[in-house]
Formats: C-alpha cells, structure tokens, sequence
C-alpha cells in the first residue's frame, strides 16, 4: 500500500454522476430482486411459527421443514456454482456473434445434470436423511423432500433464463420477477398454513419458483429471444419429475426401484446425449493431461 501510494496520491478523482446513475439503474433492481427473494427463503419459516400455525408445537414444524429443506442443499449448490461460473460468460460474449445459441445450449447442459441431481436425491433420500436430518422426528415430513428438490431447480432455470434482462440492462424486470414470486410465497402460506401447515410452505415454494421461471421465459421470448430447445429441455425436466415422484410416492421409496429408475433415466440420458456428454468430460481431461 505505502509503495502505491505515490501513484495513488497523483490520480485525479471526481465523481462521474452520468456513471453513477447508469449503475443505480442496473443495481437497485437487483438489490430489490434479493430482497425478494430472501423473503422466498425465510417467510414461510416466520408464518409457520406465527399465529397462523394450528400446529400444536409451530416450533417443531418450523424444524422439520428446515431439517427437509437441507436435502436441497445438494441442488442448491450446483445452482449456485453453476450460476457463479456461467454469469461472467454472459456478460463477456453478450456483443459476440450469435451468442443466443451458446445461452440455449447452457440451459440444456444445466438440466440435464439437475435432472440427474435430482433424481439422485429422491431415490436416495432415506439414506440421505441418515446423514444430514439427525433428529429421527423430523424424517415425518420428507414428504416434502421432491417438492422442494424441484423448486430448487426451477429456481436454476429461472437464473439461466434471467440472462436475458441482464445483458439487455432491464434489470427492472428481474425485480417486478421476483416480486410476484415474493407475494406467491406470502400469499399461499398465509391462506394455507393454517390447514395444511409445512406442505402449505412446500407448495409455496414450488409455486413461487415456478412462476418465476414461466414469466422469465415468456418475457425473454419477447425482448431477448433465445432459440432454447423447449421439447428436449422439457422431456428431461418432465421425465425426471415424473421417476422421481414415481419412486417416492408411488414405489414408497424403494431403494431398488428406485435406483433401476434412475439407471434406465441414465441410459436415456447417455443414448441422447453421448456425444455432448464425451466432448464434456473427455475435453475436460485432454486440457488435464496437457496441463500436465
């Protein structure tokens, strides 16, 4: 610091009030979007412990549907690793040629591995559970586990799609997006709670993310339309929901079963998608060997 100090003490500030507005409209619509979305996170935990609750013990219903939310944590991280990753390729090929088809395939690329990482945690929840819910009492409500598994990845899709208003500079319409999920959330948890209490809150959860991802996309469609492949998008998003709810709540959660489904969802995944999925991971290991 003291040897840059004289180049520091030569530098010539002022305050640039053009510049300063142009980052106010970008960011302050963000910032709402993330209080917004706080709310998505945390409100449903506040109205199940308020008055609302019928529950005899709201404590106890707040710390199961906290204790099965965790079972998220595996999407919620590759989410937030992925969206980490891929929003500095955003912004950097946005004035490159044609960059709509490489956002499209981006979106493929993280349903596929979400639908995979979904289908993992469902059929091995009971195992799961083991490890990461150690109050035996709260594996009651894992009943919620696929619905706030899918919500999750909704959520995934909904920030790959919001490439659209952040290369555009619309940030204002992340914010009025998440505002609708925000009263989503807010409303359905209130009106429902008090009769089907933490699967009011799941529910909640779904509905918000959902919605927020449809209006995304229809609004991208509109101002920055990218050419995503809906009828595959859709087909694994689909298939996957449909095993995985199939060995939950149709199997019971039968591990054998359950693992033969993810096992024939794999190979379709591999017969479709085997030449995208060798570029992936053998071009991963030819820059690791020539690293080397």
């Amino acid at each position: 610091l003291l040897l840059m100090f004289p180049f520091y003490s030569k530098v010539k500030y002022r305050f640039d009030s053009n510049l300063w507005k142009q980052m106010l409209r970008y960011a302050l619509p963000v910032l709402v979007a993330g209080l917004a979305y706080t709310v998505n996170e945390t409100f449903n935990r506040i109205l199940l412990d308020s008055s609302l609750s019928t529950a005899e013990n709201p404590e106890r219903e707040v710390g199961m549907f906290s204790a099965c939310y965790k079972l998220a944590l595996f999407m919620t991280l590759f989410a937030t690793a992925f969206r980490l990753g891929i929003e500095p390729y955003f912004f950097s090929h946005a004035k490159s040629k044609d960059p709509q088809n490489n956002y499209a395939r981006i979106l493929e690329y993280f349903v596929v591995f979400g639908s995979v990482i979904l289908l993992t945690v469902v059929v091995f929840s009971d195992v799961l559970k083991v490890l990461i819910i150690r109050v035996e009492a709260f594996w009651e409500a894992l009943w919620i586990v696929p619905i706030i598994l899918i919500a999750s990845l909704c959520l995934g899709i909904y920030h790959n799609l919001s490439v659209w208003y952040k290369v555009t500079d619309r940030t204002r319409f992340g914010a009025y997006i998440s505002i609708v999920g925000a009263l989503i959330t807010i409303g359905i948890n209130y009106f429902f709670i008090p009769e089907w209490g933490y699967y009011a809150s799941a529910f909640a959860t779904l509905a918000a993310y959902g919605s927020m991802m449809i209006i995304s996309y229809l609004f991208g469609r509109k101002y920055y339309p990218i050419p995503y492949n809906f009828r595959k998008i859709t087909f694994y998003l689909g298939l996957s929901i449909l095993l995985a709810i199939l060995s939950f709540y149709v199997f019971n959660r039968n591990l054998i079963i359950g693992s033969a489904l993810l096992l024939v969802f794999l190979i379709i995944l591999y017969k479709m998608e085997s030449t995208v999925l060798k570029r992936i991971f053998l071009g991963v290991r030819k820059e690791k060997n020539n690293s080397v």
